[in-house]
């Protein structure tokens, strides 16, 4: 029996997360209150009792997001065999693995959320979910509009999410719709996330991932950039810079788990996102989630 845990990334957030853990678990709110030291502001309003507008801001969302997912694993006392995470959530993984310290990645989490916010602000972008087109027509559909369109998430089949320049994810929009796509949808997200355009985010984060220490985690950690499971920190630091403007393999992250073993799942943190897409590439797959105690 092998165990994986997996966590959820920026759009699983909701208002009330994580209040139960803060109300109920002395140790949880211990962690919420360091957190509200270290980001220099109480995330923890926000998180429990704010505005869906004011949790939907990428410097608010990645750490509260990331706090939930990985103070809940905490509270639980969780042992993986086996973690990962969906584009955010791969930080939570590395924590609960133990790859990296509670702070240090909530400092890098916090870091990556400003430099993203900054590159969305420089570059605007957008991504667009494309239902129930094969991942290499989609990928050839990117390759055959002018301007920044690639493909970001593979979430499960029959889902990708591609990012990019506006117009160019519009007009690869129209040509998915032509092929057949059943949907063809804009996301209400802030920018090109997991794409070229992300390249001075990247390059920011860089440096912080670098100093920051990680150790070998207790648990094979399954990665972003290429679906692969890690435990050498020096591998681990350069998929997680690479992250940004390389696109999420989740359907193959699920695969390759399973293949290497994996019986059940796992989420940990806000909504239930990853057991929906974990069902949709193996339906008979044991998956839960927990978002409270």
């Amino acid at each position: 029996m092998k165990h994986a845990y997996v966590f959820p990334g920026q759009g699983a957030q909701a208002v009330g997360m994580g209040k139960d853990l803060y109300d109920n678990v002395p140790a949880a709110k211990e962690l919420f209150e360091k957190a509200n030291e270290i980001l220099g502001f109480r995330i923890t309003d926000i998180m429990f009792a704010g505005t869906d507008e004011e949790l939907k801001q990428t410097r608010v969302t990645q750490p509260a997001v990331f706090l939930h997912s990985v103070i809940m694993a905490k509270a639980l006392g969780v042992k993986p065999d086996a973690a990962a995470g969906h584009s955010l959530g791969e930080f939570s993984a590395l924590v609960v693995a133990g790859a990296l310290s509670f702070e240090d990645g909530l400092k890098l989490v916090s870091k990556r959320a400003m430099a993203m916010q900054a590159a969305c602000e420089a570059q605007p972008g957008t991504m667009a979910a494309i239902l129930g087109l094969e991942d290499k027509v989609v990928e050839e559909i990117c390759a055959s509009v002018d301007g920044v369109v690639v493909a970001a998430n593979y979430n499960c089949p029959g889902q990708l999410v591609i990012s990019g320049a506006v117009e160019a994810v519009d007009a690869a929009c129209e040509k998915a719709k032509a092929a057949g796509a059943r949907r063809a949808l804009r996301l209400p997200v802030g920018g090109a996330f997991h794409s070229p355009l992300m390249e001075p985010a990247k390059q920011e984060l860089e440096k912080a991932i670098a100093e920051a220490p990680f150790q070998t985690p207790v648990c094979p950690v399954y990665q972003n950039v290429d679906a692969k499971p890690y435990t050498d920190p020096a591998a681990i630091k350069a998929n997680l810079i690479a992250q940004l403007t390389a696109p999420v393999r989740w359907t193959y992250i699920v695969r390759n788990m399973l293949s290497d073993g994996v019986t059940e799942f796992t989420e940990l943190g806000p909504g239930s996102v990853l057991q929906g897409l974990i069902r949709k590439v193996d339906p008979n797959a044991v998956v839960e989630s927990k978002s409270t105690l």
